[in-house]
C-alpha cells in the first residue's frame, strides 16, 4: 500500500472495502478492494484463482492491474487487495437516472452497449471465466458509447457463505441479479447469461418501473416464470423499442435451470446475426460463411474503381475486405487516383467499423490510410483531411479492441497526429478520452520506444494552441514523460519529443512543483545527448526558461544540476554552435532573462562570464539595436527583485529595438547594472 495514497472510501460491500486511492508514482486514480479473508489459506486459494485475470486483453474488460496481500491490524486479519481501473460513471447511474425520468433508453445506445457486454463476456467464456459478480454498477462507463465489465470474482470469494448472509440482510438489490443456483454458491458460465439476462430487463423496463418494482421481479422470476411473460406483455402495450427480439431472447436467458439456458454465442447470433440489433464491436461475420477464393480473386483483379465496387458490394465480408486493402495497397500511387480517390477513404473506414475485431484488417486499412495521408500532404501541405469527429472515435474504440497490438497503437496515433494537425478536433478528442487512451499506453508500453515516440508526438499535436476540457487527465502526462525518458535515456528522438512536451505543459501549468527539479534534469540531458538537433535545442532551452520564470528552485538547478556539471557551460556551448541563429540565441536569452531575476543566482552568472556572452549577443545583433540606454529609461522606475515584470520590460524594449531577440540581451545588461548595484 505504501505506492498509493487513500483518496477516500466507497460504499463497502460484504465482500470488502473499496478505496479510491492515487498512485504516487503516476498519480493515476485507482481503485483498490481489501477483501477480508478467513485465513492463510483462503487467502493463497483466491489469489492463484484471481492471478489469471490479469494478463486478460479486452476493451470492454476492466482489468486489474496488480494484487498483493495485506495484514490488517485492526482486525487481524490478512486482506487480498485487488487494483482496478477507477471509472465514475456505470449502467446502473444511466437506468436510475432513466427511471426518475420515466423515459426509454435510446435504441441504437442501448445497442452498443449491449454489443459491448456480450463481446467481453464471449471473450471470457471463450477462455472459461466466469465473471460471477455481473450487475449494472459493475459495468463502468468510460466514456459516454464505451463500457466495461469490471469486479471480476473468484470462486473463492464468492462462495463465502458468511459474508453472502451478511450482504442480503443489509442491502437486498445486491444479490437480485444473481442465478438461483448462484444463491447456492453453484456458479458457471450460465449464471452469467442469467445476470445478463436481469441487465437487459432492467434496460428494457426502465420507463416503467422504479428500482423496487424491478428488484422484486429479478427475485420473482426465480420461481415464477409468469412474471416475466406479465412484463414482456406491458412491453409490448407500451411499445417498447426492439420488444420482439426481447420477447423471444429473454425467456431463453431467464430459464430456471442453467441446463435450459442458452449460451453468449446464441445470444449473440438472435440479436447481432439473425436479428437487427447493430454494435461496432460485435462481429458478426465471424459468424457467417466467407466469399470463395475464387470469386474474390476475379473481383479484385481490375482497377482502383473496380476494386471500391467490389469493398461496396461485399461490405460485410472481411475476407473480401482484407484483400482488396492489400491490393490497394501493391497499385502504384500514380495509380490510386490521388490526391483522394472517390470514394476510398469512406469505404475503407466503413470497413474497420464493420469489423472492429479482426486485427489483421484493421493493421491493413491503417497502412493503406498512412499510405494516402503522407502522400497527399507531401505534395499539398494545406490539402484537407475528409474526417469527422465520429470517424475519429471509431479508431479510437479500434484501438481500445487491440489494446494488446503495439503496431497498431502506433499506426493509429500517427493517423490521428496527422489528423488533428489539419483538423480543429482537439476538444472532441479530450471529450472522447484521447488524453486517458494515451496515459494507459505510456503507462502499459514504457519500454515500446516505437508506442512512445508516437504518442509523445501526438501530445505535442494536441496540446499546442489547445483549450483543455479537463485538466485532470493533463496534470498525469509530466509523470510518465519523465519515466519514458528515463526508460529511453539515449533516444534523441524521444528526448525530442519529450522535450517538446515538458515545454508546453509548463506554459500550461499542468506540472507539480515537485517535478521542475526532475524535468530541468531531463532537459539538460536531452541537450547534451543530441545538441545538433536544433528543434530539441529549442524545445528544451524555451521549457527551462519556462520553469525558471515560475520556480528558484528550477533555476537553481539549470545553474548547479544535481547530476553535475554547469548548465551555464552547457548554454554558453550552444551558443557557440547556434550563434547564427536568431532562434536558439532568442531562446538562451529568455533562459538568461529569468535565470538574472533571482538575487542568490546572479553571483553565478557574473562568475561564469555570462555578462561577456551576453555583451557579445549584443553586438552580434546591432543591426536592430538604437540606444540601449532609451530602452531601459522607458521602463522608468527599476523593478524590484519580487516582480521583474520580464513581459513590461519585452515591450518597452521592443518599442526601441524592434526584435525580441535584440531586446533581449540590451534589457539583460540594464538589468544586471541595476541588480548588481542594488544587490550588492
Amino acid at each position: 500500500m505504501e505506492k498509493y495514497q487513500i483518496l477516500y472510501q466507497l460504499s463497502p460491500g460484504a465482500l470488502g472495502v473499496n478505496l479510491v486511492v492515487e498512485e504516487l508514482a503516476t498519480e493515476a486514480k485507482l481503485v483498490i478492494k481489501q477483501v477480508e479473508c478467513l485465513d492463510e489459506h483462503h487467502t493463497n486459494e483466491a489469489l492463484e484463482e484471481l492471478r489469471p485475470l490479469l494478463k486478460l486483453q479486452h476493451a470492454h474488460i476492466s482489468l486489474y492491474q496488480e494484487l498483493f496481500i495485506t495484514w490488517n491490524s485492526e482486525v487481524s486479519s490478512l486482506s487480498l487487495c485487488l487494483v482496478m481501473e477507477y471509472s465514475q460513471g456505470s449502467l446502473q447511474m444511466v437506468i436510475q437516472s432513466k427511471r426518475e425520468e420515466k423515459t426509454e433508453m435510446d435504441p441504437k445506445w442501448m445497442q452498443e452497449i449491449l454489443g459491448q457486454m456480450l463481446d467481453a463476456l464471449e471473450y471470457l467464456h471463450q477462455l472459461s471465466i466466469i465473471h460471477r459478480n455481473l450487475k449494472p454498477s459493475n459495468i463502468s462507463l468510460v466514456s459516454k458509447n464505451h463500457c466495461k465489465l469490471q469486479d471480476l470474482s473468484s470462486n473463492a470469494m464468492m462462495t463465502h457463505r458468511a459474508k453472502w448472509n451478511v450482504r442480503a440482510e443489509e442491502d437486498p438489490f445486491q444479490k437480485s441479479w444473481m442465478a438461483p443456483e448462484a444463491l447456492d454458491f453453484t456458479f458457471s458460465q450460465m449464471s452469467d447469461v442469467w445476470s445478463l439476462g436481469c441487465i437487459m430487463l432492467d434496460m428494457a423496463s426502465c420507463s416503467f418501473l422504479n428500482a423496487t418494482e424491478a428488484m422484486y421481479l429479478r427475485k420473482s422470476l426465480r420461481q415464477n416464470s409468469g412474471s416475466l411473460k406479465a412484463i414482456l406483455k406491458t412491453m409490448e402495450e407500451k411499445h417498447i423499442p426492439d420488444v420482439e427480439t426481447f420477447s423471444s431472447l429473454l425467456p431463453l436467458m431467464l430459464q430456471i435451470n442453467p441446463l435450459d439456458r442458452i449460451t453468449i454465442k446464441a445470444v449473440v447470433r438472435m440479436t447481432f446475426v439473425s436479428g437487427s440489433f447493430k454494435s461496432s464491436c460485435v462481429a458478426m461475420t465471424l459468424h457467417q460463411q466467407v466469399v470463395p477464393e475464387i470469386i474474390t480473386n476475379i473481383l479484385l483483379e481490375g482497377n482502383v474503381t473496380s476494386i471500391l465496387e467490389a469493398m461496396e458490394n461485399f461490405p460485410s465480408r472481411p475476407e473480401v475486405q482484407l484483400k482488396a486493402m492489400k491490393r490497394l495497397l501493391q497499385i502504384p500511387e500514380d495509380q490510386l487516383g490521388l490526391p483522394w480517390p472517390k470514394g476510398l477513404v469512406e469505404v475503407v473506414v466503413t470497413a474497420m467499423k464493420l469489423h472492429e475485431r479482426i486485427l489483421d484488417l484493421q493493421l491493413c486499412a491503417c497502412s493503406l490510410l498512412l499510405r494516402i495521408l503522407s502522400h497527399v500532404l507531401v505534395q499539398d501541405a494545406e490539402a484537407q483531411v475528409p474526417w469527422d469527429i465520429s470517424i475519429i472515435c471509431s479508431l479510437l474504440s479500434i484501438m481500445r479492441s487491440h489494446s494488446d497490438s503495439e503496431q497498431l497503437i502506433t499506426q493509429g496515433y500517427s493517423l490521428l497526429t496527422i489528423i488533428s494537425s489539419q483538423v480543429q478536433v482537439s476538444e472532441e478528442l479530450q471529450k472522447a478520452g484521447l488524453f486517458e487512451l494515451i496515459l494507459e499506453h505510456l503507462y502499459r508500453f514504457s519500454k515500446d520506444r516505437d508506442i512512445c515516440f508516437s504518442a509523445l508526438g501526438l501530445l505535442w499535436s494536441l496540446l499546442v494552441d489547445a483549450v483543455i476540457v479537463n485538466k485532470d487527465p493533463v496534470v498525469k502526462i509530466p509523470a510518465l514523460v519523465i519515466q519514458v525518458l528515463d526508460t529511453h535515456p539515449t533516444d534523441a528522438e524521444i528526448a525530442e519529443a519529450g522535450c517538446a512536451v515538458f515545454w508546453l505543459l509548463s506554459l500550461l501549468g499542468c506540472m507539480s512543483e515537485w517535478q521542475f527539479e526532475k524535468v530541468v534534469e531531463l532537459l539538460l540531458q536531452s541537450i547534451r545527448l543530441s545538441q545538433e538537433r536544433v528543434l530539441l535545442v529549442n524545445n528544451a532551452y524555451r521549457g527551462l526558461a519556462s520553469l525558471a520564470k515560475v520556480s528558484e528552485l528550477a533555476a537553481f538547478r539549470v545553474v548547479m544540476p544535481q547530476d553535475g556539471g554547469s548548465g551555464l557551460t552547457l548554454l554558453q556551448e550552444t551558443y557557440q554552435l547556434y550563434k547564427d541563429d536568431p532562434e536558439v540565441v532568442e531562446n538562451l536569452c529568455m533562459l538568461l532573462a529569468h535565470l538574472s531575476s533571482y538575487k542568490e543566482i546572479l553571483p553565478e552568472l557574473e562568475s561564469s562570464g555570462i555578462r561577456a556572452l551576453v555583451r557579445e549577443i549584443q553586438g552580434r545583433f546591432t543591426s536592430s539595436l538604437v540606444s540601449d540606454r532609451r530602452a531601459f529609461s522607458k521602463l522608468g522606475q527599476a523593478p524590484t527583485p519580487g516582480d521583474m515584470g520580464w513581459a513590461r520590460l519585452l515591450g518597452a524594449g521592443s518599442e526601441c529595438c524592434g526584435q525580441t531577440s535584440a531586446t533581449l540581451p540590451c534589457l539583460l545588461l540594464h538589468f544586471w547594472d541595476w541588480a548588481s548595484q542594488s544587490w550588492g
